[in-house]
C-alpha cells in the first residue's frame, strides 16, 4: 500500500475507516474469490488532509502508478485503444465509511475522449454503445465535477428523444448519440467549463470533486440527521469499467439479498437490460424484478442466488450489492448492508440468529431501538378508504396523509406552520434530502424499488410510493396530474407505502401492531435488561396501550389534560373567573368528578402497577382562548368574552412557561392540589372496593427550593390523614432543583428527571422556538445535535448525574426515573441506564426504551458487537 493508495488485493486487514464502506466491500469481494473488476481505493486521510491543506503531497503520483497497475491488470492503456483493444475506462465513486446518500454520485466511462470512442467502437463493433458511453460521461462529468445543472443534460436528451420518436435511450441511433455529444461539448465550452479531453486531466478532476463533496450541503444535511461524525471523511474508488449498455446480453442491477421492507429471505432487486450503472438507481427507467432473469436468464439468476448466499455468509447481514453483465459475464461492483425498514431489520436479526449466522445477543444489539416506532405504523384503512387515484411501487411501508408539496422550500414552508406534507417529485436526487426529511411521506413518479427515493425513504423511515408512472410532476408549477385528476400544492394526499396506493383527500388509518419477530427479539433482550420502562400516558387507553407494548407502570399522568374537552372546559374557566369561594367550590366539585373518573380508568389499566400521577402543570392562561380572539369576541358586544378577556390580561405573562405555573400554581391555589389529590385517592379507594390493585404516586412539578416542596407535603399530609399515604415526590426539571437535590431528596420519596424543562431552563431556549435556529446550529457544528431531541449528556446530564448522586446520599431509599421525551430515546436510555430505576416514554417508544435498555445492560456487561 502506498500512503494514500491501495489496490484490492493489498487491502486485506485494513479497515472500513480508512477504505471507506465502498472500497472494504469490494476489496472483501475479491478477496473471497468474486468476479470483481480490478480496482484501487485513495484512503479517506487523503480525503481529511484535502480538506485541511487544499492538497495532498504525492497523492497523484500514486494515483498513476495504480493506474499502471490496473493497466497490467486489464491488458488496457488508459484512455487509449490499441488495434482490436478498447481502453480502460474507470468509474470513481465516493466512499464514506459510512452509508451517505448525499455524496457525490458516480462518474462512469471516465477516460473516454473523442479518440477514445473512435477505438471503443472499433474495438467493440458498436458505434452506438461508443457514443451513448461518451455522452453520459458529459452529462456525469458536467454535472458532478463542471457544476452544470443536471436538467440542460436531460432537457437535450428529451428533445432528441422527442424528434426521433424515441421511447427510451436505447431507441436512439449512433448518429443521434454523436449529435447530443457535441451538443453537450459546446454547452460546456460556451459556459466557461469546457470538458478536459486529456484523460489525467478527467481523472483529477473526478478525484478533487471527490473530496470536496465531503462538505457539500446535501452531504452535511444527511450526518446532521443521522448523527455522523464530520471528521471522517470519504476514501475514493477507481475501478475498471464493464458495460452493461452492449446489447440485450447485458445489463445492469442492484439485488437485495432479503427483502428491505419485509425483511423476507430470497433475492430481491430489480435490472435493467442493455443499460449502465446509475440508470437502476437513478429512476432514469423504470427496470424489472429480478425474478424475471428466472426465464431468459436462468443461468444469470442461479449465479446470483449463489453470490448472494456467500455475500451473507461472509459479512453476516443482508446486503445490498450492484452488478452489471457484460455479455453475459457478471461482474459484482458494490456491496454494503442493505438500508431497511425497522419491519425487515427485526426480521432479519431474528431470523438470522434462528439460521445460526449470527449469535441472538448479537441480533438484539443489531437493531436500532429508535426505528421500532415504524413497526407501529398505521396502514389505510381499506374498508373507509375511497378508490386510490394512482398507484406505484410500494417502496417504504406505512402510511401518511399530508399536504402535497413539490419542494424542499414548500416542505420547509409546511413544517413550519405544523403541517403534515407528502413530498411530490418526478424522482428524488440526494438534493432533495431536506424535503425528505421533512415529510410524512414521499411519492415519485419514476424509479423502481432501489431507487433515491425508495433507499433513503426506508433509512428514514418514512413511508414512500414511487415508480408511479402514471403521475406527471410539474413541481415549477406547483402541480402535479394523475390520469385526469389535478394535484396542486396544498391538496391533502395519502400514500401507502405498502401497497403503492395513493388517495386524494384524507383517508383514514388504522395502527400498526407488535410483529412476531419483535417478541422474539425482546424476549431474548429482557434478560439483559436492568433499567425499568414506564409509560408516559394520560388517558385509559393510552394506558392500556403501553402495557401491550411492556410498560411496567406510568411515569408521568399529566392531569391537565382531562381539564380539556366541551364539557370539562367551561368548569376550569369558572375555576378561573371564581370571585366568591362558593363558586370556587362549585367548580372543583365538578373538576373532581371529572378527575375521580379519569384516574380509575387509568389506574385501572395498569392494575398493579405504579402510576405517577403529577399535578396541574401549565399556567392557567392556557384554560382561556387567545387574548386576540377574545378582543374580537368582546367587540362584537360578547359579554361573556368581555369577562373572560379581563380575566385573560390580569393572568397575561411576558414569559408564562417562567411564571405562575406548576408548584407556584398549586401552593397559591391550594384548592386545586387537593382537589387532584382527593380526586387521585379517592378512584384509588373504589377501585380497591371493587377488588382491584392500584398503586398511585403523587409528584409536584417545577420545584427550585426545598421549601416549596414542605409546603405541598404538607398540603399533601392533609389529605392522607383521610385516604392513607402515597408515595409522594417531586419533578426535577430546574437547574437549582439538581443543585439543591441533597436538600429535596430527604423530604421525598421518589425524583423523576422532567429533561425537557431541564433542558430549556439548562441551554435558555424554548422548545417552541428553538427549531427555528437549531437546524442551523447542528449543521453548522455549534451543537453535535438537537438537545431538544437527545440528551445532553456533558451539561443537562451533569446536572441530572449531581442530582443523582447527593440525592441518593441524602435518601437512600430514594426512588429515581426519568420522565421527559428522552425517556424514549436510545442513545439517551443508554445514558441513564446505569443511573436511574426507570425511565418512562411515550407509549408507542416503550418498545424503544425497553430494547435500547436491554442494550445497554448488554454493553456494561461486556457483550459487544461490530
Amino acid at each position: 500500500m502506498g500512503a494514500y493508495t491501495v489496490l484490492l488485493a493489498e487491502a486485506r486487514g485494513l479497515s472500513r475507516e480508512v477504505l471507506g464502506g465502498k472500497g472494504y466491500g469490494l476489496a472483501a469481494m475479491a478477496q473471497a474469490g468474486l468476479p470483481v473488476p480490478p480496482a484501487f481505493v485513495i484512503a479517506t486521510e487523503a480525503c481529511r488532509r484535502f480538506l485541511r491543506e487544499g492538497e495532498v503531497p504525492g497523492l497523484w503520483e500514486e494515483v498513476r502508478a495504480k493506474m499502471a497497475a490496473l493497466e497490467g491488470l486489464t491488458g488496457k492503456r488508459f484512455g487509449r485503444g490499441e488495434g482490436a483493444t478498447p481502453p480502460l475506462l474507470v468509474s470513481v465513486r465516493s466512499g464514506a465509511p459510512v452509508s451517505m446518500p448525499g455524496m457525490m454520485d458516480t462518474i462512469l466511462n471516465l477516460g473516454l475522449t473523442l479518440e477514445g470512442v473512435e477505438a471503443l467502437a472499433r474495438a467493440t463493433a458498436n458505434p452506438r454503445f461508443a457514443w451513448d458511453s461518451f455522452r453520459r460521461l458529459l452529462a456525469m462529468y458536467g454535472e458532478v465535477v463542471l457544476g452544470e445543472g443536471a436538467e440542460v443534460f436531460e432537457a437535450g436528451l428529451a428533445a432528441l428523444k422527442d424528434r426521433r420518436g424515441a421511447g427510451t435511450d436505447a431507441e436512439l441511433a449512433p448518429e443521434d448519440l454523436e449529435e447530443l455529444s457535441f451538443q453537450y461539448l459546446r454547452h460546456l465550452e460556451a459556459r466557461g467549463t469546457p470538458f478536459p479531453l486529456d484523460p489525467w486531466a478527467q481523472l483529477e478532476g473526478a478525484i478533487r470533486a471527490v473530496f470536496r463533496s465531503w462538505q457539500n450541503p446535501r452531504a452535511r444535511t444527511y450526518r446532521r440527521i443521522y448523527g455522523i461524525p464530520e471528521d471522517l471523511g470519504t476514501a475514493v474508488v477507481i475501478q475498471a469499467m464493464v458495460f452493461g449498455n452492449l446489447g440485450e446480453d447485458s445489463g445492469t442491477g442492484v439485488a437485495f439479498t432479503r427483502n428491505p421492507a419485509t425483511g423476507e429471505r430470497g433475492l430481491y432487486g430489480e435490472y435493467l437490460r442493455n443499460a449502465q450503472g446509475e440508470d437502476v438507481v437513478a429512476g432514469i427507467r423504470t427496470p424489472e424484478p429480478l425474478e424475471r432473469l428466472r426465464d431468459y436468464a436462468p443461468e444469470l439468476y442461479r449465479e446470483l442466488h449463489e453470490v448472494a448466499g456467500l455475500l451473507e455468509r461472509h459479512f453476516r447481514d443482508m446486503q445490498d450489492f450492484e452488478f452489471t453483465v457484460e455479455r453475459g459475464r457478471l461482474f459484482l461492483l458494490q456491496t454494503r448492508s442493505g438500508k431497511r425498514t425497522a419491519k425487515a431489520a427485526v426480521r432479519i436479526a431474528v431470523e438470522m440468529a434462528e439460521e445460526g449466522l449470527i449469535p441472538k445477543e448479537e441480533a438484539v444489539l443489531r437493531v436500532e431501538a429508535n426505528v421500532l416506532p415504524g413497526l407501529l405504523r398505521p396502514a389505510v384503512d381499506r374498508d373507509r378508504a375511497p378508490e386510490p387515484i394512482l398507484k406505484g411501487l410500494p417502496a417504504s411501508p406505512g402510511a401518511a396523509v399530508g399536504h402535497a408539496v413539490f419542494s424542499n422550500e414548500a416542505a420547509e414552508r409546511f413544517n413550519a406552520q405544523g403541517l403534515p406534507a407528502i413530498l411530490v417529485r418526478p424522482e428524488t436526487t440526494p438534493e432533495d434530502i431536506t424535503g425528505m426529511y421533512l415529510s410524512q411521506g414521499i411519492l415519485t413518479a419514476k424509479g423502481g424499488l432501489t431507487s433515491h427515493a425508495a433507499v433513503v425513504a426506508r433509512g428514514l423511515g418514512v413511508p414512500a410510493v414511487v415508480g408511479a408512472e402514471a403521475l406527471r410532476v410539474l413541481p415549477h408549477e406547483g402541480r402535479a396530474l394523475a390520469g385526469g385528476v389535478e394535484v396542486r400544492e396544498g391538496d391533502l394526499l395519502a400514500l401507502d407505502g405498502s401497497t403503492g396506493e395513493v388517495y386524494l383527500g384524507p383517508v383514514p388509518l388504522v395502527e400498526g401492531g407488535e410483529e412476531e419477530a419483535l417478541r422474539r427479539l425482546l424476549a431474548w433482550a429482557e434478560p439483559h435488561r436492568r433499567l425499568g420502562v414506564r409509560a408516559n400516558a394520560d388517558t385509559p387507553e393510552d394506558a392500556r396501550r403501553a402495557r401491550e407494548f411492556g410498560a411496567e407502570g406510568i411515569g408521568l399522568c399529566r392531569t391537565e389534560h382531562m381539564f380539556f374537552g366541551e364539557e370539562r372546559l367551561p368548569w376550569v374557566r369558572r375555576l378561573i373567573l371564581a370571585k366568591t369561594e362558593e363558586e370556587e367550590r362549585e367548580a372543583l366539585e365538578r373538576l373532581f368528578a371529572y378527575q375521580k373518573e379519569d384516574f380509575k380508568g387509568i389506574l385501572g389499566a395498569m392494575d398493579g402497577l405504579p402510576v405517577t400521577v403529577r399535578l396541574l402543570d401549565p399556567p392557567l392562561h392556557e384554560f382561556l382562548p387567545p387574548l386576540e380572539a377574545l378582543r374580537a369576541q368582546a367587540e362584537t358586544g360578547d359579554e361573556e368574552a368581555e369577562v373572560l378577556l379581563e380575566r385573560a390580561k390580569a393572568l397575561e405573562e411576558q414569559n408564562p412557561m417562567l411564571g405562575f405555573r406548576g408548584i407556584r400554581l398549586l401552593l397559591l391555589r391550594p384548592n386545586i392540589f387537593r382537589m387532584q389529590l382527593r380526586a387521585l385517592l379517592e378512584a384509588a379507594k373504589e377501585l380497591r372496593e371493587e377488588g382491584l390493585d392500584p398503586r398511585p404516586e403523587v409528584m409536584v412539578p417545577l420545584v427550585a427550593d426545598p421549601k416549596e416542596v414542605e409546603r405541598a407535603k404538607a398540603l399533601a399530609e392533609e389529605v392522607f390523614q383521610e385516604y392513607g399515604p402515597i408515595p409522594f415526590g417531586t419533578m426535577i426539571e430546574t437547574p437549582r432543583a439538581a443543585l439543591l437535590a441533597a436538600e429535596i431528596a430527604p423530604l421525598v420519596d421518589f425524583f423523576s428527571f422532567g429533561t425537557n424543562d431541564l433542558t430549556q431552563m439548562a441551554f435558555g431556549l424554548s422548545r417552541d422556538d428553538a427549531g427555528r435556529f437549531l437546524p442551523r446550529y447542528v449543521e453548522e457544528g455549534l451543537f453535535p445535535f438537537d438537545p431538544t431531541e437527545r440528551l445532553d449528556e456533558k451539561g443537562v446530564g451533569r446536572l441530572l448525574r449531581l442530582a443523582v448522586e447527593e440525592g441518593r446520599r441524602a435518601n437512600p431509599r430514594l426512588k429515581l426515573g426519568l420522565c421527559g421525551e428522552h425517556g424514549g430515546e436510545a442513545r439517551s436510555v443508554g445514558f441513564v441506564a446505569d443511573l436511574l430505576d426507570y425511565t418512562s416514554a411515550s407509549p408507542f417508544r416503550v418498545l424503544t426504551a425497553r430494547l435500547a435498555a436491554a442494550q445497554a445492560g448488554m454493553r456494561a456487561s461486556g457483550v459487544a458487537w461490530g
